[in-house]
């Protein structure tokens, strides 16, 4: 089987836009490339396509090197024959491999290994064929020194046997389809644990079963951490009630042939196999193909949550308040230019105990009087409602918007190191109202900074396998940034390296030029930028955008590639290529197919004719001034029947968490977002989404509110 016709089992696209996708990848162009700018060869294979192409290229190359590996073992045990090596060169499964492999694979000494060397594999042979009905007599053939009775030769036998048992590679394969169907998983709490505070959270899961594939994600990830945290035993098993009669007969029927002397000897055999070395081997499988499973549905749960939390809507290039409210510590200000800078910090106590609140709103005025505050952001923890209705009594001289943002990560922004370079004089309260001012005028520049696990948009992220994670996250925010475009001359070393074929290396360059040059004029000076060479160049250069550049096309996803295609569609409507841009009537003039070559097709072309006409379109929406209930400042106000505004500030698989104004968030589960069923939460709200909840229960002692949105 080739590479091609491998992906093509997994990915429903032809084999040449697999072939071209994987030619592309191998010249080091980046997914963000291909998907923008080479949609004539893949024909028009998006992002999600491609990487899932990437993805099933490695896992190929996995395989076939596993596939060496294990050839080239067991041909040096001398153990290859031409019958194994075909089945094991046609085979592109990793666990049937395994299977093939596992006779062969080096183990500790095994009770099988003991009755090898006792010279016991002639008489597991005799029984195993069933051919003899004197199985007794015939073992006293097999007495030496370590042998010293019949049992004993018979015991060593069917260790032999069930080792051999273990190994069928016919009798795996229809346990693991048993498994898949039939096994459960259960939890019992440890009793020594279980009246623990920490355990109570866990209460659910201290006599619990259910179906292994059936369990959804959150509550499997739930039962290991309760696992792991010593609260609770957990095991996968198989028919418990009746001690895995079902494998047992599954098991019989495949070895037992017909029914003679041999056969309460196989029986022996087959149970002993099953007990001592199959239902572990096959209930551990079972158990990490689930958890398998429920690590890639978590995970993808949190790269849908981060997705849209960096695609959230900017407000775009405004002078900015940034509040980072506090009671006793106080409210920490600063003051940012349209770029983010910071301009001034200060720190000022309207709410008790100093309650200096007339000062407060003397200096808040002034502050906004003289750095000509277009905004307020005000970051959404402690004293954040109570920061927000103070704000809202100052009458200003202007009509100035009042936000509220999540301030979700923005300490371990403060104290990281990226944060200390950004200010070097200032302290970590300083640097977080900063965060906190930059995140309302554009949070895809700023939460690019935080590790994605710090902002708390996931379920069970410290469960999950951390390498996946990492690498799914990482996809995320490549795609975010790529998709948006970043102002090379204000952009931050960090978002920069995010850029397609740039990186952080390229990017500390990058800023170091600009820095010592000042800024970018047109987006060939990138080609200066030490160590940038023509590939890296070729990657990235259009994801840049550059404002009031010379060439109007500089701000635009028009890769420099086609400029000489966009100026001769100028010059056939005699207009210059900056008339053309943003020109609705000329543009539709346009006919693609008379621009087409051997480069840039037909798909290319349309999407430089839908950039001309929106340059530098923003995918994201514009910011919206939000209000919470004005009545409800913690959770005593709140109300079983109450109907309230809210944000969804966090989606898992089931349901949404809603924040209402204060310091708790509440549940809206997936049976309660909408009339009807609902299959993916995702379908009914998106993160950061202005919804209208109703309360249903509140639990103040546990600090837990039910909400629903079928109003």
């Amino acid at each position: 089987m080739t590479n091609i016709e491998f992906i093509s089992k997994f990915v429903a696209t032809s084999a040449i836009n697999i072939q071209k996708t994987i030619q592309l990848l191998q010249e080091d162009c980046t997914i963000p490339f291909i998907s923008r700018y080479r949609k004539d060869q893949t024909g028009n294979l998006d992002e999600v396509f491609i990487e899932n192409i990437a993805k099933f290229q490695k896992e190929f190359e996995v395989i076939v090197k596993r596939k060496d590996a294990i050839l080239k073992s067991i041909e040096e045990q001398k153990m290859l024959s031409p019958e194994l090596k075909q089945k094991i060169q046609q085979s592109f499964d990793l666990q049937e491999l395994e299977d093939f492999y596992l006779p062969y694979k080096k183990k500790k000494k095994t009770r099988a290994d003991v009755a090898r060397e006792n010279r016991l594999e002639p008489l597991a042979k005799i029984i195993m064929a069933q051919n003899n009905d004197d199985v007794d007599f015939i073992s006293t053939q097999y007495l030496n020194a370590n042998v010293i009775n019949e049992e004993d030769a018979l015991q060593g036998a069917r260790d032999i046997i069930a080792e051999w048992i273990n190994e069928n590679i016919y009798v795996r394969k229809q346990l693991r389809r048993l498994y898949q169907r039939k096994a459960s998983v259960a939890t019992k709490v440890v009793k020594a644990k279980k009246e623990d505070d920490a355990a109570q959270k866990f209460n659910q899961y201290f006599d619990w079963s259910e179906n292994l594939t059936k369990a959804p994600s959150h509550r499997l990830l739930a039962m290991l951490r309760a696992e792991n945290e010593g609260f609770v035993k957990l095991k996968v098993e198989i028919d418990s009630e009746n001690s895995g009669a079902e494998a047992l007969e599954i098991i019989d029927e495949l070895i037992i042939k017909r029914n003679n002397d041999t056969t309460p000897h196989l029986q022996l055999a087959i149970q002993d196999s099953f007990k001592r070395l199959l239902n572990p081997a096959i209930s551990n499988e079972a158990l990490q193909e689930a958890k398998a499973k429920a690590d890639a549905n978590s995970i993808q749960v949190f790269a849908n949550n981060l997705s849209q939390l960096l695609l959230a809507p900017p407000l775009g290039e405004k002078r900015i308040l940034a509040i980072d409210p506090g009671f006793r510590s106080g409210c920490k200000i600063v003051c940012l230019d349209e770029k983010g800078d910071l301009l001034y910090n200060e720190t000022i106590y309207p709410h008790a105990p100093q309650k200096e609140d007339v000062m407060a709103m003397k200096k808040i005025r002034s502050m906004v009087n003289s750095y000509k505050i277009d905004a307020i952001s005000i970051g959404n923890g402690t004293a954040s409602r109570e920061t927000e209705f103070f704000i809202k009594k100052i009458a200003f001289d202007k009509s100035v918007q009042v936000f509220i943002v999540s301030e979700a990560g923005a300490s371990v922004y403060s104290a990281s190191k990226i944060a200390r370079d950004e200010f070097p004089n200032y302290d970590v309260t300083v640097r977080g109202s900063v965060s906190i001012g930059r995140r309302l005028s554009d949070p895809l520049a700023e939460l690019v900074k935080i590790d994605p696990k710090a902002i708390g948009v996931g379920q069970y992220q410290h469960d999950v396998d951390q390498t996946k994670l990492k690498e799914e996250l990482d996809t995320t925010v490549i795609r975010c940034v790529n998709s948006v475009g970043i102002n090379i001359n204000t952009a931050s070393k960090h978002l920069l390296s995010y850029v397609s074929g740039i990186g952080e290396k390229l990017a500390e360059n990058i800023v170091q030029y600009r820095s010592e040059n000042g800024p970018f004029e047109d987006r060939k000076q990138l080609k200066k930028v030490p160590r940038l060479g023509e590939k890296a160049y070729q990657q990235g250069v259009a994801f840049i955008r550059i404002s009031n550049a010379k060439n109007p096309l500089d701000n635009s996803a028009v890769h420099p590639e086609a400029y000489g295609i966009v100026e001769k569609m100028a010059k056939d409507l005699k207009l210059t290529v900056r008339d053309l841009i943003a020109n609705k009537e000329k543009t539709a003039l346009i006919k693609p197919e008379n621009y087409i070559t051997s480069e840039i097709g037909l798909l290319g072309l349309k999407d430089i004719i839908k950039e001309l006409e929106k340059p530098g379109l923003d995918p994201r929406k514009s910011a919206k001034v939000f209000e919470f209930d004005a009545n409800v400042k913690s959770i005593k106000d709140l109300r079983t029947g109450m109907i309230l505004p809210g944000i969804v500030n966090n989606i898992t698989n089931f349901g949404c968490f809603v924040d209402v104004g204060i310091k708790e968030s509440g549940l809206v589960h997936i049976s309660q977002l909408k009339a009807g069923f609902v299959s993916d939460v995702n379908e009914v709200v998106k993160l950061h989404q202005h919804v209208q909840v109703k309360v249903t229960e509140v639990d103040e002692e546990r600090k837990r509110i039910q909400l629903t949105m079928v109003i």
